[in-house]
């Protein structure tokens, strides 16, 4: 009778150790290109809301200069403008209270300029260290200055994390 030999592991290590060297090169090119295309994805998705927020701008400045175009003493345009801080704050974060502000400075488009200053005294007054909730984060501002000049009324402010006490 003839016995055969059960085979031995050692003949199959070396099949076994290409094997495990592929399967870990596997796991971690696929770690690495779900790096690459989340950072990729990521700066994309911020891009397209940066330019949302443009075009949602330049619409309601057309309109608003379509409306008042023969009237050369009123607030056609409300440019927000957030101070850099160091370290500098989220970009989108800036943005989305930036537009948040501009949104409740519209009242203002369409009053006169030459009676401005009690409704900016009255912004100033609302907004004034209000707390913004933007990505789950709070953010404080404080208006700095607001400028109008040739129907263009221009907001300075300082955005801060709010740290709640």
């Amino acid at each position: 009778m003839n016995e055969t030999k059960p085979p031995e592991l050692s003949s199959f290590r070396r099949f076994m150790q290409l094997a495990a060297v592929f399967i870990f090169g596997m796991v971690v090119g696929s770690i690495a290109y779900n790096v690459i295309y989340q950072t990729s994805y990521n700066m994309l998705w911020i891009q397209n809301k940066d330019l949302k927020i443009q075009l949602e701008q330049a619409e309601e400045d057309i309109r608003t200069l379509k409306k008042y175009n023969k009237r050369s003493t009123v607030i056609k345009e409300i440019k927000v403008r957030v101070e850099e801080r160091d370290p500098p704050l989220d970009s989108l974060a800036v943005k989305e209270v930036a537009q948040q502000l501009h949104d409740e400075l519209e009242v203002l488009r369409g009053r006169s300029i030459f009676e401005i200053d009690t409704d900016a005294k009255m912004a100033r007054t609302l907004l004034n260290r209000k707390i913004y909730l933007v990505r789950e984060k709070e953010y404080s501002i404080q208006i700095k200055t607001m400028l109008v000049s040739e129907g263009v009324l221009q907001v300075w402010v300082d955005m801060r994390p709010y740290v709640r006490l």
